[in-house]
């Protein structure tokens, strides 16, 4: 009786303006409000006004907060999916996003679901995703699938995609039929190769290694899987001499704090803005995430000459097109008969075949270790 007489309080002091209660912090209220919640037995309130006011006002306050998750939960409302998919993209890989995530395919609410997937906003997106995945159930595989064979969408999206989907046997299997049947993109290989060869089912494993197999590395051994190599500890000062040596080559056409050729995208900071799974794949599968600006052109000429590389102007007259020596050559449109936008990267494939993989490791973890200096 207790419990029910604050409640009883609290709404009613809502209704005052000029109530002790109402000029106490709105934190502490809420605060109370939820530990009497917290204290009622689990079960649906459809049909108990009281307690379905004071959990209306409670969850009002509570947006965004753990808090909102576990009402929801505990009083079986259907009717705060969008509260809770705020939470699940906030907070995708915590225990509590995917416990909103989950909540959110216990209402079957895939309308939601399916709209935010479909925005336009492709980081929300992203992260609803990678929530999804983290569930572990297999409702979120009919939402997720359609994402691969849509080739306009965003790429990172796509890739979180295959990594959600990997994370149950029915996704997992899903992805592998899609290779099987030649109907997954250049663009996705590497990330599916990557998790599907790490999966604990052994039949898929076992398909994945024959379908989608792991690039070699050096001596033709088999690379270890992406969640393997982010489980090895790398030397940044190794990493540095392994970007400046010759077999290498990475310093032959990208600049570090002002050393290097400028042909490449400049890694001064690029620590700051990739993780190091998106640095492996960077490596890894250079064709599968071209930088905007660094598309690789190619133009025949009428004369019969070709020129390659990075188009770095144009004019109404002409186009400047730099070469892998970043040397850049001048081409009148009038003296060009075919031109094309390739979609290989200038990044040279199987650079993993002059490296250990200690050594990429290394390489990565340097590649990490260079952030935008802060300002003192």
């Amino acid at each position: 009786m207790f419990v029910y007489s604050v409640l009883a309080t609290l709404a009613a002091e809502d209704d005052k303006p000029n109530s002790p209660a109402a000029s106490s912090p709105l934190a502490e209220r809420t605060s109370v409000a939820f530990e009497a919640l917290s204290r009622l037995p689990d079960g649906g309130v459809s049909d108990k006004p009281q307690i379905k006011a004071a959990v209306t006002k409670a969850l009002a306050s509570l947006r965004g907060r753990p808090e909102f998750v576990k009402l929801v939960q505990k009083f079986q409302l259907a009717d705060q999916n969008d509260g809770l998919l705020e939470i699940a993209v906030a907070s995708s890989s915590t225990d509590i996003g995917v416990e909103a995530m989950r909540l959110i395919l216990a209402n079957k609410d895939f309308d939601l679901l399916r709209a935010t997937l479909q925005g336009t906003n492709a980081s929300t997106a992203i992260k609803t995703v990678e929530a999804l995945g983290n569930t572990g159930e297999n409702q979120s595989v009919g939402l997720l699938l359609p994402i691969l064979t849509e080739t306009k969408r965003d790429p990172n999206l796509r890739k979180q995609a295959i990594r959600s989907l990997a994370r149950t046997q029915d996704g997992a299997a899903a992805v592998l039929k899609l290779a099987k049947e030649d109907k997954l993109d250049d663009t996705l290989k590497f990330t599916a190769s990557s998790e599907l060869n790490s999966v604990r089912w052994q039949t898929i494993k076992e398909e994945a290694a024959k379908v989608l197999p792991l690039l070699a590395g050096q001596d033709s051994q088999p690379l270890p899987p992406m969640t393997e190599l982010l489980k090895i500890k790398g030397d940044p000062g190794n990493g540095a001499k392994i970007f400046n040596r010759e077999s290498t080559g990475c310093f032959k056409c990208h600049q570090i704090n002002g050393q290097g050729a400028d042909i490449g995208p400049n890694l001064s900071t690029i620590g700051t803005k990739l993780g190091k799974d998106a640095l492996f794949e960077a490596i890894l599968d250079p064709n599968a995430g071209i930088s905007f600006g660094y598309e690789t052109h190619q133009f025949e000429l009428k004369s019969g000459d070709e020129a390659y590389g990075l188009l770095i102007s144009e004019t109404a007259d002409e186009v400047a097109v730099k070469d892998l020596k970043g040397i850049v050559t001048r081409l009148k449109k009038s003296a060009i008969g075919e031109r094309r936008q390739l979609k290989t990267s200038i990044m040279p494939t199987s650079l993993q075949l002059t490296m250990t993989p200690q050594e990429l490791v290394d390489l990565v973890e340097y590649l990490f270790s260079l952030k935008q200096p802060t300002e003192k």
